[in-house]
This record gives C-alpha cells, structure tokens and sequence, in this order.
C-alpha cells in the first residue's frame, strides 16, 4: 500500500516528468483516498474505463490520455461532469501521463511497440521519433504481420514506389503521422504511426516510403500496461490493466 502522493513521486521521478513541456498535466490530476492498493491502468480515462475501475474497486487510475488538456472548455458540465463526479463520488484518484510515457526508453509506448515487433532502438530522429532496425531485412506483408499479431488488427498500409524489403524503419506512436516526411528524409525503409491523414498518402508515395497506420488507441495500449506491471513488481500494488477497444 502507498499514499497517493508517494504514488505520484514515484511515477513523476521514474518518467522524469519535469524534462517535458506537455499539453496537459503529469502526475495526480484528480485526488482520491489517501491510501492506494488497487490500481487500474487503461489508456484513455473514458467513462467505460471509470466504470471498470469502480466495479474493481480501485483505488486509483492511470492513464495515458486524461484530463485538463490546453484548450479545453473550463466549464464542468456534461461528460466532463459524470466523469468528475464518477470519480469523486467513489473516491478515486487519476493520474495521468502523456509525453513522459510516450519517450520513456523502456517503459515507454515507443519502446514497447519495437518490442512487439522485435525492431532494435538504434537513436532519435527527433524526441518521440525513435528510429531502428531489423536483424535482418523483412518484406512489408511480414512487417505488417508483426503489426497485426503485436496489436490485435490489421493497419492501413500503403507501399507504392517503396523498396522490396524493409530493414530501418522508424515510429511514432499515436497521431505521429506528421512525422512521417523527418522519417523518409532521414532515410528510413518504413514509418509506422497510430493515425493517417490526407497529405500522409502523398508524402509516402512520392518520397518511396512504407507506411503503417496501425491506430491511436491499439499504438499506446502497452506504455501505461507497463508502468503498470513496473509499479505493480517494484511496489506490490494490485495492478490490473483494462482494454477498452476503440477501433481509432
């Protein structure tokens, strides 16, 4: 068992939080009980995945996409009502990690995706464009294997005018697909990213590049199920990771 706020320090020193200049805040976002045992980790802190957690009777929430973001409304009524009010009608606490848990060299969602794919982190492109490479060059059709089997679904795929196999690649996970010209720029075979656009199609097309979009939610399930299972060996928390699907 820990206090929510040595909860916090530890997580803020372990993701190195102050190193980042984030849309929205890191660390404890809405306060709880005082006491932590039971946790819930998810990716978004959607009313589904607040719901989950008070049926498992957590006593905290941390997610990757959670609340306060720049640019938001400040008024709390509607959605935003129910699910403040889930939270503090139960008692919960939420924390909430963004960037830190994106650029974490380990328990990061850029880190766990090469691990899914077995790709070697070999630098950085820019600080959440990791680029690497493969053992041995593979073909796009068993790239896009790795993808599916990692993930659990298939990715949008585009391939015109790009070479047979694919030994570096680079990634960003989530809606990273603005990346994708400093991926083919530095020299890569692929790019994968959670999210597409209008103008990605082009990009990869005329500058030769293999492109994934493999999705938002599917891309950052693992950094967050990570800390989690880290929190959960390091600290002896209860952890328990709920997937709640959302095909973007």
């Amino acid at each position: 068992m820990m206090r929510n706020i040595e909860l916090e320090n530890v997580i803020n020193r372990e993701l190195k939080i102050d190193e980042f200049q984030d849309y929205a805040p890191n660390g404890l976002q809405v306060e709880g009980r005082a006491h932590i045992q039971r946790v819930v980790t998810g990716v978004t802190a959607c009313q589904a995945l607040l719901d989950e957690a008070v049926r498992h009777q957590a006593d905290a929430i941390i997610v990757h996409h959670g609340y306060f973001w720049k640019n938001e409304p400040a008024v709390i009524r509607g959605m935003k009502r129910n699910r403040l009010k889930t939270l503090l009608c139960n008692d919960i606490n939420l924390y909430g990690y963004h960037l830190p848990l994106d650029a974490h060299p380990s328990l990061g969602n850029n880190a766990q995706l090469a691990r899914l794919i077995n790709a070697k982190v070999v630098g950085l492109i820019e600080p959440f464009v990791p680029h690497g490479e493969f053992e041995q060059p593979i073909t796009p059709v068993e790239l896009a294997a790795r993808i599916e089997q990692a993930l659990g679904r298939q990715a949008f795929y585009l391939g015109d005018n790009a070479p047979a196999e694919i030994r570096k690649l680079a990634w960003c996970t989530g809606g990273g697909q603005s990346f994708i010209q400093a991926a083919a720029e530095f020299g890569v075979d692929a790019f994968i990213t959670g999210e597409v656009s209008e103008q990605t199609v082009h990009i990869a097309r005329e500058m030769g590049l293999h492109f994934y979009a493999a999705g938002h939610h599917a891309t950052e399930r693992y950094g967050v199920k990570a800390l989690g299972e880290w929190l959960a060996g390091h600290y002896g928390l209860d952890v328990t990771f709920i997937d709640i699907p959302n095909p973007v």
